[in-house]
């Protein structure tokens, strides 16, 4: 069951990705394709992961792992099959020596272990040795990877939002993250837990949409940024269905600069409290923002130009606060910002897990009153997103 008609409801059911081997294969050349400014070390990110893991269970959140649940789904020997197929397909290879080989290395694993192993990706020195013949022998003999890594798995967030009782399974900005969705494919249409829930979005769609401009702003309202990663034609797409479906009636779109350091919605923006936000300066407007209607057949689109604590003051029917990350100090804002200091995580109204790393942000935070569950950062904040970023709610109880 999926249930997620705000982003502070009480937590009670959340998906994670714990770090696995994938970091193991990202190196210094690649990190510019796989989307990564450093390279984490793996033993202390999976420690912070677990400590993040261990704050939702201590305070009444069932952890499901994205691993886990993507293992269940392929258990059926067709769907293994199907999985394997499409898996390198999508991973672009197209030798037949290297498809062989990778049908029977994948086709002798199992569940959870198959998984992993195509999320960390397979080094071409696995391959049986041979002497080159064809051109594409001889060139490929310069590539690491026969399928590359998947590092960005952690952020859960990204490849599927969920968002009332259905999921938006999301076209990636990149190619090279696209290939996570598919592990949304198939827990979505096989895990027994997921089966026959409604899209609001599919990942065959044209148009690029991500998680991280995904936000719940009320149970009538979604606010979705169009971004650096989630284009107009992909918006308009997921709020037609979106709004067929019916559980929500209007979506927000908020404009948002197309650089990294802005790279989400939820990385600049994040609910704290039914009437609280904590935000980055740098969004604060005059904005421009589009709300999204379907009266009829067509969806009817009308700008709206306030600044944003009119904007959410007005949507929400109440006074609204904003925290600005690190008080607005021109040179702390920013630092912390890119160490993700408005990505907070609401676990229930007026309580959220924020990073170590930004004291100056939580300083301001706790003296506001907000309860702060603070973990460390400093392997898991070099893949630049933070905790709402890692993790997708699945329950949340209603507020």
């Amino acid at each position: 069951m999926i249930k997620v008609y705000s982003e502070i409801g009480p937590l009670k059911k959340v998906i994670l990705k714990r770090p696995g081997k994938e970091l193991l294969n990202l190196e210094p050349d690649m990190l510019e394709e796989l989307l990564f400014d450093e390279i984490p070390y793996l033993a202390q990110a999976q420690e912070e992961h677990d400590a993040f893991a261990q704050i939702f269970r201590d305070n009444g959140t069932e952890v499901y792992y994205l691993e886990d649940l993507a293992g269940e789904a392929i258990k059926d020997a067709s769907v293994k099959e199907e999985f394997i197929d499409e898996f390198i397909r999508e991973a672009h290879v197209v030798d037949e020596r290297e498809i062989k080989f990778l049908k029977d290395l994948l086709g002798e694993l199992e569940g959870k272990e198959l998984i992993e192993r195509t999320m960390s990706g397979i080094r071409r020195e696995e391959l049986p040795k041979y002497e080159a013949v064809t051109l594409y022998d001889f060139l490929a003999k310069d590539d690491f990877f026969i399928t590359k890594p998947m590092p960005n798995l952690y952020f859960t967030r990204d490849p599927f939002a969920l968002m009332g009782s259905g999921v938006s399974l999301n076209k990636m900005w990149s190619d090279i993250r696209n290939r996570e969705t598919i592990y949304g494919k198939y827990i979505f249409k096989y895990n027994k837990a997921f089966k026959d829930v409604p899209f609001y979005y599919d990942r065959e769609e044209k148009f690029s949409i991500e998680g991280g401009d995904e936000l719940v702003l009320s149970k009538d309202c979604l606010a979705i940024g169009i971004s650096q990663r989630t284009s107009a034609k992909g918006l308009e797409t997921f709020a037609k269905r979106a709004l067929e479906i019916g559980e929500f009636k209007k979506v927000m779109a908020f404009v948002i600069p197309k650089k990294r350091a802005f790279m989400h919605l939820d990385t600049v923006f994040t609910m704290i409290d039914r009437d609280v936000f904590t935000v980055h300066p740098g969004i604060e407007g005059p904005l421009e923002v589009f709300e999204i209607t379907k009266p009829g057949k067509d969806l009817h689109v009308k700008r709206i130009e306030q600044d944003l604590r009119t904007l959410l003051s007005n949507e929400l029917g109440t006074d609204v606060k904003l925290i600005r990350c690190a008080g607005g100090n021109p040179i702390d804002s920013r630092r912390e910002q890119w160490s993700d200091g408005s990505n907070t995580l609401a676990i229930k109204p007026g309580e959220v897990i924020v990073y170590d790393r930004n004291d100056v942000t939580n300083e301001i935070l706790d003296k506001e009153g907000v309860k702060l569950h603070v973990m460390k950062s400093g392997e898991l904040s070099r893949g630049r997103g933070g905790p709402r970023c890692m993790s997708m709610p699945v329950v949340r109880e209603d507020i």
